[in-house]
């Protein structure tokens, strides 16, 4: 297959590197410091020194017949991309990011028989420009396996070293993904900028924000999907809470708060332009 990646961040370069070892012809379009080291290397390096070889390019060609191309930036860097999707002649265009936001504008964009969207069970960091990544094995099924819409692309990914799994409800998925996200990524906002735990209080708080965004995906017309998801907001605040809170003390938290808060606001404002009336405490908590 010929791929290109367009995003070769920690999760682009992890379907980089684990495609083009499985054999497909990969090339990863990025810009800036990544675009030069990528160029340096013309490889993903991983920090334990394992390369997988691949194609750099800058821009995106339009006029290559991609059997795929895989979009992972970030939400709020899509629209500098979309105009190049839309004129590409890749077969299909699969995206890979974290939204609450309606999937049409991306649909209309490319297609409805070229769109896929796709997200990733993997745990990826960059480190001076090598690849550290774990993905999720499919003895974890039961926690969360990449999944995508594709039943095709699912065969492929799995082949290729990424267990993945279909899920044809995305949008339902995604905004349930978002309700349970935003409190942890706010934990671990919090936990990184203090270094230590989070309040009681401010444990509470977020508790209530994770039943809130259950009961707006809820009044969205969504079904709450993985439907084992539903047990989370069934839970009584205390527990709830007491989760968050010793979450909030664990050491990988701190880390991951060191990404930033712009994730979680660009979901707090999907949310909230959603239905702005059942989104209040999400609006108070927006970092």
């Amino acid at each position: 297959m010929k791929i290109a990646i367009v995003g070769p961040g920690a999760i682009g370069s992890t379907f980089a590197f684990h495609l083009a070892r499985a054999g497909h012809d990969v090339t990863v379009v990025a810009r800036g410091a990544r675009l030069a080291r990528l160029e340096q290397d013309r490889a993903i390096v991983t920090t334990e020194g394992q390369r997988a070889p691949v194609e750099v390019s800058a821009a995106l060609d339009t006029t290559t017949p991609w059997d795929l191309v895989l979009v992972s930036v970030l939400e709020s860097q899509v629209d500098a991309v979309l105009p190049a999707l839309r004129h590409s002649a890749a077969k299909q265009v699969m995206f890979m990011f974290n939204t609450f936001a309606p999937l049409d504008r991306l649909r209309d964009a490319v297609g409805a028989h070229r769109f896929v969207f796709g997200f990733p069970a993997i745990l990826a960091e960059l480190k001076e420009g090598k690849l550290k990544s774990h993905v999720i094995p499919r003895s974890f099924s039961a926690l969360q396996l990449t999944i995508v819409t594709d039943p095709a692309w699912a065969e492929h990914f799995s082949k290729a070293g990424i267990p993945t799994d279909t899920q044809p409800d995305m949008h339902s998925w995604l905004r349930t993904h978002a309700a349970v996200v935003v409190p942890v990524m706010l934990t671990a906002n919090r936990a990184h900028e203090r270094g230590s735990g989070l309040s009681w209080k401010e444990s509470r708080e977020l508790a209530l924000c994770l039943a809130e965004g259950f009961a707006l995906v809820r009044s969205l017309g969504h079904p709450v999907t993985p439907s084992n998801l539903a047990i989370l907001g069934k839970l009584p605040a205390p527990v709830t809470t007491l989760g968050l809170w010793m979450l909030s003390r664990h050491p990988l938290m701190a880390s991951l708060g060191g990404h930033g808060s712009g994730e979680a606001r660009t979901l707090i404002d999907a949310m909230v332009a959603a239905a702005p009336a059942r989104s209040t405490r999400l609006q108070s908590l927006r970092p």
